[in-house]
């Protein structure tokens, strides 16, 4: 049983083809995105370009004071050479309002979440600006394990690498050619200093992703574990955290009371 997930063949032309449709769908000018340095954010706003048009494309930065200005400047320097509008609005002032207006006692989980929301309403402002739709820059193995922000990097208009897993991002950003500096760039939220996602998440990408190919093939946790050689209490873990995480994938639940209810009966 091999698990490990193979970008498929059709992935790009796929990507660019529902780009088009949703943006001419909803009537609007172009996308925005928030280009972080990151390889997910990378791959998205190039996958935006050759399918829109560098001109229907708004690159924001939303640096935070502990940015390294190194970084601000190369994630500049690839908007630019996407030819994209890149637009650049630090956010350390908002973030401070907003931590001075809650006052102290704050974990730095909960200020990281901060951070995404504050980055998420820069976007959608800009965005209307504009009159363009917000991509979110979720891959497939983040979207599964809950590992983002409700309402915050997890709030999007549309998420065009969201059935894509981490491997398969980094394997489509190499056939791409995007930048070696990007691809090699350990993943990290930049949510607080020396953060990264399987620091976080407890496990390398490549494990992570074949344990969640697993559970895509509704493989028991035992054939899992057996096929990837990956500890069973692991699997488990990630099994269990992908089930936790089901409200973030979820619109809010309603309570039904009348004949058609929405997200019950009254599907869109």
């Amino acid at each position: 049983m091999n698990l490990v997930p193979r970008t498929p063949a059709h992935a790009e032309s796929t990507i660019h083809q529902f780009l088009r449709s949703h943006v001419a769908g909803a009537g609007a000018s172009g996308v925005v995105l928030g280009l972080s340095g990151g390889i997910d954010s990378a791959l998205a706003a190039r996958l935006a370009r050759d399918a829109l048009g560098a001109k229907a494309v708004t690159a924001v930065l939303l640096p935070d004071a502990a940015q390294a200005e190194g970084l601000t400047r190369e994630t500049r320097e690839y908007a630019r050479s996407l030819e994209v509008e890149c637009v650049e609005v630090p956010i350390a002032p908002v973030e401070a309002a907003v931590l001075a207006a809650i006052g102290s006692g704050l974990d730095r989980e909960s200020v990281g979440n901060i951070k995404a929301r504050i980055r998420m309403l820069l976007l959608y402002t800009i965005g209307r600006r504009g009159h363009r739709l917000v991509l979110g820059t979720g891959n497939k193995s983040e979207l599964l394990l809950g590992y983002f922000t409700k309402y915050g990097d997890g709030g999007a208009d549309l998420l065009p690498i969201g059935d894509l897993y981490k491997t398969e991002v980094r394997a489509l950003a190499e056939a791409l050619g995007l930048p070696g500096a990007i691809r090699a760039r350990p993943p990290t939220a930049g949510l607080w200093e020396g953060q990264t996602d399987e620091g976080e998440l407890g496990l390398p990408y490549a494990e992570l992703d074949r344990v969640l190919r697993g559970l895509e093939e509704l493989r028991s946790e035992e054939e899992i574990a057996s096929a990837t050689g990956i500890d069973p209490g692991e699997v488990r873990r990630i099994a269990a955290r992908v089930a936790h995480n089901r409200h973030k994938r979820r619109m809010p639940p309603i309570p039904k009371l009348s004949l058609r209810t929405i997200g019950i009966d009254w599907r869109e």
